[in-house]
């Protein structure tokens, strides 16, 4: 049986939350920023500072909600994002590589610098 090659679980598996920084196509192309959280069942994630989207929202005393317009980051798809490498500070695709003890160990394609702490 055929593997998918671009399925959405696929896609997201290279992304964790935190330090590896992220390179942004769309509007928000060239900018670099961290990882907040991935939805690995959607191929989403949501990154710091980047797709914004209004909320209306109604105030709510008994939850001490104070009404008005909300600006909140929005997932984004991750066929949009790159990992940044943190050796040769630029965009990079990740490759694996499975070290002796059996772990897997997240690479730069370009570089072959390690993407994992």
């Amino acid at each position: 049986m055929p593997r998918l090659c671009c399925s959405a679980a696929a896609s997201s598996a290279r992304w964790s939350s935190g330090p590896p920084s992220a390179k942004v196509r769309d509007k928000d192309k060239g900018r670099t920023a961290r990882v907040l959280r991935v939805f690995p069942s959607e191929g989403r994630a949501i990154v710091e500072g980047v797709n914004f989207h209004k909320k209306h929202t109604r105030p709510n005393p008994q939850r001490n909600i104070k009404g008005g317009i909300l600006e909140r980051e929005t997932p984004i798809h991750t066929s949009n994002l790159m990992v940044i490498c943190g050796e040769c500070k630029k965009p990079a695709r990740v490759g694996h590589q499975v070290l002796e003890d059996g772990r897997k160990l997240r690479t730069c394609r370009r570089c072959g610098g390690s993407l994992d702490k």
